[in-house]
């Protein structure tokens, strides 16, 4: 095997290494859980910890069997029939391969750089209005949770979170009953029209890419914080007074406080 021929083999079991690295590193540092469901670390960890020394070995391997060529004698009758019949696409080819080769070893070295220097991110307010954060149709995020009925006796709703109470509303087909229950929720703005906003988090099935937003419609008197900006509500559910509005249910706040983002920022 030549030098050129090895180029992708390094490349993959390059690529690898670097990801299962900069997942152990993600592990190390608690910051996986911003990409994956938390279900999934022992999986993702194990996984990562095989891959490292399994990716190692295979580039060991791949080194070792750097010096084996053919004979002279193959090469040349080889170099004959290339000088003779279509040297130009020969040397093409492989030129190509190096350029392309060279490319996807750059974006795996970007990749990799990116993840450890830069500060992970949460998905934002731009995110949240382009899935939709106001649908009405929120089953992709909510499923079909068991949700415990607001009306049975000795139910606690002081631990329910957006996509809790985003759940009832859309299981509830009297919200009338909804109305006056008192929630303290977190989440981070999406701004809607004057004096509203939509207090939002995103919920993770597996992990990140498949997040889904769910929000809560809140009506405040006071100033409507920035988009993106976490925030702790506390109020009432209340009948929307946009009798036009998809949604039928909003926060009447009482208090919007401005909190740093909490250390895990969704929801699962």
């Amino acid at each position: 095997m030549s030098s050129s021929d090895k180029g992708p083999a390094y490349l993959g079991l390059g690529s690898v290494l670097a990801v299962a690295l900069c997942t152990l590193w993600l592990a190390a540092v608690g910051h996986l859980d911003l990409y994956i469901n938390p279900r999934y670390d022992v999986f993702t960890i194990v996984l990562a910890a095989v891959a490292v020394p399994a990716a190692v070995a295979g580039l060991v391997v791949v080194a070792r069997g750097h010096g084996h060529r053919h004979d002279d004698g193959a090469d040349d009758d080889h170099g004959d029939h290339h000088d003779g019949h279509g040297g130009h696409g020969a040397s093409t080819a492989p030129t190509r391969r190096r350029v392309l080769g060279g490319a996807a070893a750059l974006v795996t070295v970007g990749v990799t750089v990116a993840m450890l220097v830069l500060p992970p991110a949460t998905l934002s307010a731009r995110t949240a209005q382009q899935r939709s954060v106001d649908t009405p149709t929120l089953s992709n995020a909510t499923g079909t949770q068991d949700v415990a009925l607001l009306g049975s006796a000795g139910v606690d709703t002081s631990q329910y979170g957006v996509k809790d109470w985003a759940a009832v509303i859309r299981q509830t087909t009297d919200t009338s009953s909804l109305v006056g229950k008192p929630v303290r929720l977190t989440g981070f703005v999406v701004p809607g029209a004057d004096g509203t906003f939509t207090l939002t988090r995103f919920v993770i099935s597996c992990c990140a890419v498949d997040a889904q937003p769910v929000g809560l419609g809140v009506v405040t008197d006071g100033t409507v914080p920035d988009a993106d900006q976490w925030v702790r509500v506390e109020g009432k559910l209340a009948a929307n007074p946009d009798p036009s509005a998809d949604a039928r249910i909003v926060i009447r706040a009482a208090s919007v406080t401005r909190i740093a983002q909490p250390s895990d920022p969704y929801e699962y």
